[in-house]
Order: structure tokens, then C-alpha cells, then sequence
């Protein structure tokens, strides 16, 4: 990354300052504008970095982003470059696209039902609400694919906080999206004037953040990347989006795989080192991963200094893992808002003061036990934590009894 001046710095905690005390953003244009102009996307990237790390909150970055965006948008625009084909950048800006087009087809339906009188008349308008709003939902994997594969290689290189502030909007635009599905489901629970301003204004709030989002993404955090991430780690973000997975509603063009190697040639390769050996038996290195895989578990290790180090590849994962993540701090694979209990329960551990913690979740209609235990060695020294994950669903409907010999094929 470039070097920022200090003069650079004083003058956009300045601008910043202006903003939070109720500047509009034109006032500030015209204050600001010499310095907002030579700022390029991968210094904006390091200048809110480097504010951060000096204690200033990050919703104040976030509103330098917004008035960068605001006062700059066609510069910024200009600035967006080339994208090789077969970049994963492609998929995300068109995914994107397609968002984007959902929101208007939301504020045009919302216009509609503003205008009817009963609900009787909007009865496909309904339907169609139902249909958007479960799409908006499936578009998770888009958020998953950023968050699990591109902000731990952004990560890597250095570019920390712009991750950090986007995934804080996608939590926000989660709960908008939840919002806007929950009042739809339950539209006929509450009266029709009610109803409709409600989903007007969850519309509104929704589209409007997306918005937002987007083109943060679109002309600072993807152009930010394009400057840092080698192709080696380009190919490899495009395995790791491939295993996670595409939105439903994505073109096939763009979600069909490109030539890749055989998928027996892609897997991890045992190189003989002969047998390892354990104090209760002997096992190959081939047959300990295949153990730990076939778990009914599954098992992420975070080791002493709070890196993760490895996780299990079992057929189906309860929450997604990349090998991208390998690496990375622990800290960085949760919300902001849950990263304190986490740093308490491996101070727990660390400190000897505690050995488990253990949690419960309903996801998807599955109950989802998550358990962390602190790994010791023989002199109780700490190495790490495990994660070990499990759909109990099943086991918390069992009863009576099935013994060996009730076994049929």
C-alpha cells in the first residue's frame, strides 16, 4: 500500500470531525477537495485502517465512506479498472446486479400495495413479495463466499478494517432482510394500514442499505482487492466459491465451474511418512484424516495464539470453513458484536480457569450443539481450542432402546 502523509491524515480526521458535527457533505466537498481527490480506494482502504487503530470508532469510518461515496461517485467510478474473466469479483458484482435489480422489483410492489385499497386486490402482489423476499434470503451464500474466502485473503495482505466494516453490513442488511420476510409471512396478523407502513418502511430501509452497500464494495473493497490479491490466490478464492456454493437466482453461465482439474486430482495428496504413533495404537496419516472427517462432528482447532490451524472436511458442515481461513485470528471468523464472549472464553481457557463451553442454537428448523474445549497436554499446558459442532436433532428424539442384535441391513 502506499504511504499516507500525515497532512492526509489530519485533514480527513478534520473532514471527519465537520461530518459528525452536522457538515453537509457538498460543504465538505468543497472544503475537502483537493486531498479527497488524490486519495485513490486502496488508500481510503489504509487511511480508515489506520484511524481505527488510533481508537476512532468505526461507524465514523463509516460515514468517510459514505461522504467519499457521496461526494466522489463518478470519480470513484472511473476508478473501478478491468477484471480478468473468470475472476471471482465477476460473480460478486454480478450477484450484485441482480440484487440490486430485486430491490427496484421490491419498491415497485410496495408502490402497488401503497396504492390498494384491501387486501384483496394485492393478492399476487403478496405472492410476489413472498418470492423476493426468500430470494433476498437465499442471496446468504454471496455474503458467506466474501466473509469466509475474500475478506481472509484481504486480511493477509494487510487490508483489515474494510472487511471488518463490511461484514458489520451484512449483519445489518441480515436482520433488514429477516425483517422484511417476517412481516410478509405474517401479513394477515396485523391490520392492512398497518401493514402497509410497515413494509414501506422496511423496504425503504432495505433497498437504501443495499444500495449503499453495494457500491462500497463495487468502487472501494473490490478495486482494493484487484490492487493486492495475487492470481495464485485468485484461483484459489474461485475453488473456495465454488465449494461454498452459488445464490439460486445467479446466471448458470456464471456459476458453472471453469476447466478445473479432476476432483481426485484437487484432493489433498498423502505423502509416505510411514506410521504415527500414539500411545493407545498406530495410525497412517491417510487414515487420521479419514477419521477425522468421518466424525459426525464437525471439528475446528484454534491454536495457542488464537490462529486457526485446521478444520475436518466432513461431507456436509454445519457452518462453512475455507482453507482460506487457515491462519487466520479466530476473532476475525466471528460478528464485532460476539467478539468479546469469545476472547473470554479463550481467556478462560488459557488462564486454566475453565476446560468447556458449550452452546445450543436453533438453525434451519435443527437443533445445533456447539461446544469449545480447552486443549491440554500432558502437564495441562494450553495448546488450543476445539470447536466441535453437531446436529443433536435426532439423538434428543431418541427413546427406548435399539440394541446390536435389533440391526438389519
Amino acid at each position: 500500500m502506499s504511504e499516507i502523509t500525515a497532512d492526509k491524515r489530519k485533514m480527513l480526521k478534520e473532514l471527519i470531525k465537520e461530518l459528525h458535527a452536522g457538515a453537509p457533505p457538498e460543504q465538505v466537498k468543497k472544503k475537502f477537495e483537493q486531498v479527497l481527490e488524490s486519495v485513490s480506494t486502496l488508500e481510503i482502504s489504509k487511511i480508515g485502517q489506520e484511524l481505527i487503530e488510533e481508537g476512532l470508532p468505526r461507524e465514523e469510518i463509516r460515514r468517510l465512506c459514505d461522504v467519499h461515496l457521496a461526494v466522489f461517485r463518478e470519480q470513484l467510478e472511473k476508478q473501478k479498472g478491468e477484471v480478468p474473466p473468470g475472476n471471482p469479483i465477476l460473480i460478486l458484482r454480478e450477484e450484485h446486479r441482480i440484487l440490486l435489480r430485486l430491490s427496484e422489483k421490491l419498491n415497485a410492489l410496495v408502490d402497488k400495495v401503497q396504492k390498494a385499497q384491501d387486501k384483496s386486490r394485492i393478492v399476487e402482489e403478496i405472492a410476489q413479495l413472498k418470492q423476493i423476499a426468500e430470494d433476498f434470503i437465499d442471496a446468504e451464500k454471496h455474503y458467506l463466499r466474501e466473509e469466509n474466502v475474500l475478506f481472509p485473503i484481504l486480511e493477509k495482505h494487510g487490508v483489515k478494517e474494510p472487511p471488518t466494516i463490511m461484514w458489520m453490513e451484512h449483519n445489518q442488511l441480515r436482520d433488514l432482510k429477516k425483517r422484511l420476510n417476517n412481516l410478509i409471512e405474517k401479513h394477515d396478523a396485523v391490520s392492512f394500514q398497518s401493514f402497509k407502513k410497515e413494509l414501506a418502511e422496511a423496504a425503504e430501509s432495505l433497498t437504501e442499505t443495499l444500495s449503499s452497500h453495494i457500491f462500497k464494495e463495487n468502487n472501494i473493497l473490490f478495486p482494493t482487492a484487484m490492487n493486492v490479491v495475487t492470481e495464485q490466490e485468485w484461483r484459489d478464492a474461485k475453488r473456495d466459491f465454488d465449494e461454498i456454493g452459488y445464490c439460486r437466482f445467479t446466471p448458470e453461465q456464471l456459476i458453472a465451474a471453469p476447466e478445473v482439474k479432476k476432483a481426485e486430482e484437487r484432493k489433498f495428496e498423502v505423502v509416505p511418512e510411514g506410521i504415527m504413533q500414539f500411545e493407545t495404537g498406530t495410525l497412517s496419516k491417510e487414515e487420521v484424516e479419514a477419521i477425522l472427517n468421518t466424525l459426525p462432528v464437525d471439528i475446528t482447532f484454534v491454536d495457542k495464539d488464537d490462529a486457526v490451524k485446521y478444520f475436518s472436511k466432513g461431507e456436509e458442515r454445519i457452518f462453512v470453513r475455507t482453507k482460506a481461513i487457515i491462519g487466520r485470528k479466530v476473532q476475525k471468523c466471528h460478528p464485532e458484536k460476539s467478539v468479546h464472549i469469545v476472547n473470554k472464553i479463550l481467556d478462560s481457557f488459557k488462564t486454566g480457569k475453565r476446560d468447556v463451553a458449550e452452546f445450543w442454537i436453533n438453525l434451519k428448523g435443527r437443533l445445533v450443539h456447539i461446544r469449545y474445549f480447552a486443549v491440554r497436554d500432558k502437564d495441562r499446558k494450553y495448546l488450543g481450542t476445539m470447536e466441535v459442532t453437531q446436529d443433536i436433532t435426532s439423538i434428543k428424539n431418541i427413546e427406548g432402546e435399539r440394541r446390536l442384535l435389533d440391526w438389519k441391513e
